[in-house]
């Protein structure tokens, strides 16, 4: 891959967490994702699953903060991402999806309507409300279910958002 390649994919990686735009990466942005999947499945913020939905988000942005926040303002950068964060995301992107795991696990309750898992379908609904393109969610999200029977489990979205964190570098 090269430097222009690299550079295109971490900026999609920024923007995937830069809900709002605002060109930096905050606990707003984590908040502003939390409240879009409750929404998008009538989920009660003051409901067990709603809770866990938040308490998830903070996580992962302290897990994020933790890593990229260099400067300490609580919000990260673009540079700071791209120093910071996507060095460790490349280093070990399977750490970084265990930060994720909080989030990813409660997002997946509050999209499960039967106790059985997420389906694709309501996968998809979750990946458009968090920034996925139409025309791309509904194929990333069936393709999330690697053992092929309907349903899309915590592992196999751990390691889904594993290889998207996990971008190699331009002379890897």
């Amino acid at each position: 891959m090269d430097s222009a390649e690299y550079e295109r994919k971490i900026a999609a990686r920024f923007a995937t967490f830069d809900q709002d735009g605002s060109g930096y990466i905050d606990r707003e942005d984590f908040s502003t994702a939390a409240k879009a999947v409750l929404a998008e499945f009538a989920v009660a913020a003051r409901s067990d699953k709603g809770q866990a939905v938040f308490a998830g988000a903070e996580a992962f942005w302290q897990g994020m903060a933790g890593i990229a926040d260099v400067d300490g303002d609580q919000r990260v950068s673009r540079e700071e991402f791209v120093t910071g964060a996507a060095k460790r995301l490349r280093d070990n992107p399977l750490r970084f999806a265990e930060i994720a795991r909080p989030f990813l696990r409660a997002v997946i309750a509050a999209a499960d309507a039967d106790g059985l898992g997420a389906t694709p379908a309501a996968t998809a609904r979750v990946l458009r409300v968090l920034g996925t393109p139409e025309e791309l969610a509904g194929p990333v999200a069936t393709a999330l279910d690697a053992d092929g029977d309907g349903r899309i489990t915590e592992d196999e979205i751990l390691a889904a958002f594993a290889g998207y964190c996990g971008v190699a570098a331009p002379d890897a």
